[in-house]
């Protein structure tokens, strides 16, 4: 990367800032550490595969949702739609997540609420349902 970052700065000057490589040179020296954090943490992914993915259901509906009737109806998909992203994300099944979630919320207590989410149900209540594995 030391080897890759001097090319960089030699680069630099060879190319107009207006140019595309000089543009690509300067985002790459300007963004340079946010580029190399993955050196010092090994948690952070090489890439942005993930975060793709997980856009890409809403970018293939993009038309659909351009129309919900009333605003308080898009926010509404939109929670829902985030909430969904957030059990994939975690490995949880959204189907039995909502089923379950939507029956315990009545009677939760609200100072425990944080437990209906879905990165805390899975291991709270995911496992088991009335009294067998899923």
């Amino acid at each position: 990367m030391d080897r890759f970052r001097k090319w960089l700065e030699d680069q630099q000057g060879l190319h107009p800032p207006k140019s595309q490589m000089g543009k690509a040179v300067g985002y790459s020296l300007r963004s340079w550490d946010a580029l190399t954090a993955f050196l010092n943490n090994a948690r952070l992914p090489l890439d942005n595969n993930a975060s793709e993915r997980a856009l890409r259901g809403a970018a293939l509906g993009r038309k659909n949702y351009l129309f919900f009737g009333h605003e308080a109806a898009g926010e509404n998909h939109a929670s829902l739609y985030s909430l969904v992203a957030t059990c994939e994300a975690h490995g949880v099944n959204a189907q039995a997540y909502l089923a379950d979630v939507l029956m315990r919320v009545q009677t939760h207590p609200q100072s425990r609420i944080h437990e209906l989410l879905p990165m805390n149900w899975q291991a709270l209540y995911g496992q088991q349902k009335n009294g067998k594995e899923q």
